[in-house]
């Protein structure tokens, strides 16, 4: 099932196509999942953890001794913690972004979810991504999973992007197409 998925491929849709059939049969899709999204985290806020992912310049060993600290540490383990030492063993832990990326998106089409990327211009209260959740599913008629990212040079409004279709509602690209006009008209 999950090996037909066109959304996922290359290197790191083989990655996540495998450790996605392993987490299914062993009924830990969900936990599986966390332990990623908690690693993607830590990746986001760690310059150090970044530059141990991406650079080349460490040796396997080195490089697994120290993804072990930080697993250690994170509290990641089990499958998670091993599949991230696999990535690092085949010298493949580069892609790991991309892993949960691809991994994320076969969890949702098993579960019959979608994902939306949502841009705002300031964080929304949870009454806000209650009602954005519920238009979004009323508009694909399947649960939405919100990839929420603040962007303050929107200036207001938001813009979502649904597989392929987006809406831009915000105030820059308003102003942008009154600007344009005023241009053309005078």
């Amino acid at each position: 099932m999950a090996a037909e998925d066109t959304s996922v491929s290359g290197v790191s849709g083989r990655y996540a196509t495998a450790l996605f059939e392993l987490a299914r049969d062993q009924k830990v899709v969900d936990e599986v999942k966390a332990d990623l999204d908690k690693f993607n985290a830590l990746l986001t806020e760690s310059a150090d953890l970044k530059r141990l992912v991406r650079s080349p310049v460490f040796a396997a060993d080195a490089q697994s001794k120290a993804l072990s600290a930080v697993l250690d540490k994170a509290g990641i383990a089990g499958i998670s913690a091993n599949f991230l030492k696999v990535l690092t063993a085949n010298r493949r832990l580069f892609a790991v972004a991309d892993v949960i990326r691809a991994y994320r998106a076969l969890v949702a089409k098993f579960k019959g979810e979608t994902t939306a990327d949502v841009t705002v211009a300031e964080a929304l209260s949870d009454k806000n991504l209650d009602a954005l959740k519920v238009a979004l599913k009323s508009v694909t008629g399947k649960d939405v999973a919100l990839n929420v990212k603040v962007d303050p040079s929107i200036i207001g409004g938001l813009v979502v992007k649904l597989g392929s279709r987006m809406v831009d509602g915000s105030l820059r690209t308003k102003l942008n197409s009154i600007k344009h006009a005023m241009k053309e008209a005078g």
